[in-house]
């Protein structure tokens, strides 16, 4: 496979990310979405891990030995939970900003995890996990994007990807009311931007790539959010070599 040298980083989406970076790590605050969201996505994450390694659902550092790729880490709210795990955690970012605070509060948090503020097409070698979550409808171009992704990707690895669908509720969810409600920054995200589920598996097909799981994210007034089989809204998926 050869290593795809487009830039996909968009500098409009940076710099939007980017002036929330001083908010990031507050659950109260402008990424108090994320915070709501990211026990789900570990759920996920962490099943897929205990299967495709064949790992003890109760060990504490399941991916000890193993390197991890965050791909559009933010401010690092995924990248230190995966350190946890045991991981030897690489996080990548388009804005400046959030590797600093990311970086600022890995040192707090007394987490060992590198941080770099780049394109992905520039970042050497490959991990056994990769994570690109809530990243792929904020790129220039995702076809470029996915092949950066499987080029990274070792022997054996496991990537998990998240992405909101292109439908009708989730724009009505997470535009009209999520962003007009002022629970996701508004203009955080552009619905024609949005891929169907059948769209990111032709991408990852195309590139050598299977998808193995499927779930949805869904959200209700007595659940809040969770994986469900429902995708309108939100997907997420476990992702290996064919």
């Amino acid at each position: 496979m050869t290593k795809a040298s487009t830039a996909t980083i968009d500098p409009t989406e940076a710099a939007h990310f980017g002036a929330l970076a001083g908010d990031w790590w507050s659950p109260m605050g402008s990424s108090a979405m994320l915070h709501k969201l990211n026990p789900v996505r570990l759920g996920f994450i962490r099943a897929a891990i205990d299967r495709h390694w064949d790992a003890d659902p109760k060990a504490l550092k399941p991916l000890s030995g193993k390197s991890a790729l965050d791909v559009g880490c933010g401010a690092g709210l995924l990248c230190e939970p995966l350190a946890r795990l045991g991981a030897n955690v690489t996080g990548v970012d388009a804005a400046p900003e959030n590797i600093a605070a990311a970086k600022a509060h890995a040192e707090s948090a007394r987490v060992a995890i590198q941080y770099h503020a780049c394109e992905l097409a520039t970042l050497k070698g490959q991990f056994d996990l990769i994570t690109a979550l809530e990243v792929i409808e904020h790129v220039t171009d995702p076809a470029a994007f996915v092949t950066q992704l499987a080029d990274r990707l070792a022997p054996n690895g496991l990537m998990i990807v998240s992405t909101p669908n292109r439908t009708p509720q989730s724009k009505l969810g997470m535009i009209t009311l999520a962003e007009g409600l002022g629970l996701i920054p508004k203009h955080t995200h552009d619905w024609d931007k949005f891929l169907m589920p059948d769209d990111l598996i032709a991408l990852l097909s195309d590139v050598g790539l299977k998808v193995l799981e499927t779930r949805g994210i869904s959200f209700s007034i007595t659940r809040g959010l969770h994986l469900s089989d429902d995708l309108a809204l939100n997907y997420i998926m476990s992702v290996v070599s064919a």
